[in-house]
């Protein structure tokens, strides 16, 4: 008797319950999916920037922090890369001191790239020159100069026939001390990138 009763009980309420959806019954729904491909900065790629504070071989140690921040939009195709205002980060990685004959120097190595919305991007690179990305280490001006004479000839027949001499000054052989290298805030600067950096994360407005 109970269990006629749980049964007629059991098949009233399923008389209530909404037909159940099989999944085959369903719609077939298909979200379009765009192809992915990494995109990455190679190796050599120049990224123009600012410098955010004075970098000095006076006052700043090696190891010192430096921040750039990037003045234009950088582009990969129609993919916008490094947006404007992405900030670059490194520190002072060698400092010759001056010494006669030769200015102050320095090399800046970049290792992270910071975009506007806070994510992160490690990469390798350096504030770029063309005397090997060493900034600074110029020679000095000469510290004394020396005169002398120069003669003016010509040749007549078989003979050179002297007119005399003229003095010139010339450098010599002693350089006065070299001076201190700074870069000022505000700066325009290049980085070169010394090896390719996979660009994970873009940003899309």
């Amino acid at each position: 008797m109970r269990y006629l009763l749980a049964l007629f009980i059991t098949v009233s309420i399923m008389m209530y319950i909404p037909e159940i959806a099989l999944a085959e019954d369903l719609p077939n729904v298909q979200l379009e999916m765009r192809n992915y491909d990494e995109i990455s900065l190679p190796a050599g790629t120049f990224i123009p920037v600012i410098t955010t504070q004075e970098i000095s071989t006076e006052t700043c140690p090696e190891g010192y922090k430096v921040k750039f921040i990037t003045t234009n939009d950088l582009f990969m195709y129609e993919t916008n890369i490094l947006p404007r205002n992405t900030e670059l980060y490194g520190y002072i990685e060698k400092i010759n001191e001056p010494v006669v004959g030769t200015n102050a120097s320095m090399k800046i190595k970049i290792t992270k790239i910071i975009m506007p919305d806070g994510f992160e991007i490690p990469t390798k690179g350096y504030l770029y020159t063309s005397n090997n990305n060493l900034i600074g280490g110029e020679l000095t001006q000469p510290s004394e100069w020396v005169k002398m004479p120069h003669y003016q000839s010509k040749f007549q027949g078989i003979a050179w026939n002297y007119r005399g001499a003229t003095l010139q000054i010339r450098p010599g052989g002693k350089r006065s001390m070299g001076v201190h290298t700074k870069i000022p805030a505000g700066d325009q600067q290049i980085i070169i990138l010394t090896a390719p950096t996979a660009i994970t994360h873009t940003i899309t407005e």
